[in-house]
């Protein structure tokens, strides 16, 4: 079996009972993580020189629109309305070829692993199986992890309160012919419309059906001026609908006792703070969800509008929610802290256990635990915004970026080494992504407000 030791790293965990280490070493049999602990004598090995790195789990975004990395940046100045009203409804994301896909997921799984992204919920909207195909041959190719949430066709005929309009046989049949185990790096998820954007029975056959087969159930939720007046929490909780199987993204607007809910049921929240923030869903909801048992996990969500790397949402993530509290205390004539409400570990682990917990994957990744599975990421302290290493947690959430990223491993096999992504050409990936890119806006026409350049 391959043998891998990592060697003299400063080692993060994220395993509480293991704990961290200012100089360890990481042994890697196959795909599992076998030991860690200072000096581990190992022969027959690939020796992994981690001297001058930070040596971590891989990060896990649990919410990501991945096809979107072929339109990147179309977006920026763009609010909630204008986005839902230029992707969805027959706009941008109907104009898609199933090659179009491919190449979006290809190049969208490439740049999550680049960025130290090891594995990913990817919400997807299918127009069709052929799409579908592409978009997991996509993922597939790229060696990332990935739950394939399959999600409805963005037309207006999907996307409305009274929509009846689901396809159980196509979806069952997905998850038979690509899915039918979860020894494997994708897994399957059901992304679905949920009750503020379909109707309540449609809802409520998409979640039984992903629990019938055993899916990660994902939906847009209790945000935006209609997320406190829904209740759509309570409503699920009232049904008996609830569990940890469910995964709610945004939930700015839910009320604490709806938070509470979650808590007790074991749902999932996914915050995407820095899009939250800029499109208008409201305040990221990291504190409404640690103040009602939740711990919150992130997510990138949309490349139209932001970079794809987890490293920014950590940041949002934290200063936002300080800045909330920070301001409570200062308008009661106090001066915050110390120590700050927060802290850096909490948003480093709503990174990787907890998001791999929310993904029902913390068997296998979110944390350097022996019998788990070897995602792990390498982290340059050399580099000169890093450089010296004072407090190693602080150091990857406030100062990391993802050209920081030395290496990334998943279940074991090297996909990025010395800066870059291990056996893929970028300029083929370069060259589809264009062709994509142009394709769909051949059809669709300049986006408004926006820069194309041809």
């Amino acid at each position: 079996m391959e043998r891998k030791l990592f060697k003299g790293g400063i080692v993060l965990t994220l395993d509480k009972t293991i704990g961290d280490f200012k100089k360890a070493d990481v042994l890697v049999e196959g795909s599992k993580i076998v030991e860690v602990k200072p000096e581990i004598e190992a022969s027959d090995c690939e020796v992994i020189d981690a001297a001058d790195m930070i040596v971590m789990p891989g990060l896990v975004d649990t919410h990501r629109h991945t096809w979107e990395s072929v339109i990147r940046n179309v977006g920026a100045d763009w609010s909630l309305q204008k986005y839902l009203g230029s992707i969805y409804y027959g706009n941008i994301g109907s104009k898609r070829t199933p090659q179009d896909d491919y190449a979006g997921n290809l190049l969208g799984a490439l740049e999550a692993l680049d960025s130290g992204v090891t594995t990913i919920y990817d919400w997807s909207m299918i127009i069709s199986r052929d799409h579908t195909e592409e978009m997991i041959r996509g993922l597939r190719e790229s060696g990332i992890r990935a739950v394939f949430g399959h999600g409805s066709p963005g037309e207006g005929e999907y996307w409305n309160r009274e929509s009846t309009t689901f396809d159980g046989d196509d979806v069952r049949y997905i998850k038979e012919k690509h899915f039918s185990s979860k020894d494997q790096l994708l897994t399957m998820g059901l992304a679905i419309r949920g009750p503020e954007f379909c109707s309540w029975d449609t809802s409520v056959e998409e979640i039984k059906l992903a629990r019938e087969l055993d899916a990660v159930c994902s939906m847009h939720l209790g945000f935006g001026t209609w997320g406190s007046q829904d209740r759509s929490i309570e409503k699920l909780h009232n049904a008996g609908l609830l569990g940890d199987d469910l995964n709610f993204v945004h939930a700015n607007a839910v009320s604490p006792e709806e938070m509470k809910m979650i808590s007790a049921n074991g749902g999932s929240v996914s915050v995407t703070p820095e899009v939250e923030m800029m499109m208008g869903h409201g305040y990221p909801a990291t504190g409404l969800c640690l103040e009602n048992g939740v711990r919150p996990v992130l997510g990138v969500d949309v490349v139209t509008s932001t970079g794809g790397d987890m490293f920014a949402q950590m940041k949002f993530a934290l200063q936002a929610e300080r800045a909330r509290v920070n301001q409570q205390i200062l308008d009661n004539g106090e001066m915050p802290g110390p120590p700050l409400h927060l802290s850096a570990r909490d948003i480093l682990e709503f990174s990787t256990i907890d998001g791999a917990k929310a993904l029902k994957l913390d068997d296998k990744a979110g944390s350097l635990t022996p019998g788990k599975e070897a995602d792990i990421i390498m982290i340059r302290t050399t580099d000169l915004n890093l450089f010296p290493v004072n407090d190693p947690v602080g150091a990857v959430v406030q100062c990391t970026h993802s050209g920081n990223v030395d290496s990334v491993f998943v279940a074991g096999k090297a996909v990025k080494r010395d800066g870059k992504l291990v056996d893929v050409d970028l300029k083929r990936v370069r060259e589809m992504a264009v062709e994509a890119r142009d394709s769909i806006f051949e059809k669709y026409g300049t986006p408004e407000e926006a820069w194309f350049v041809k």
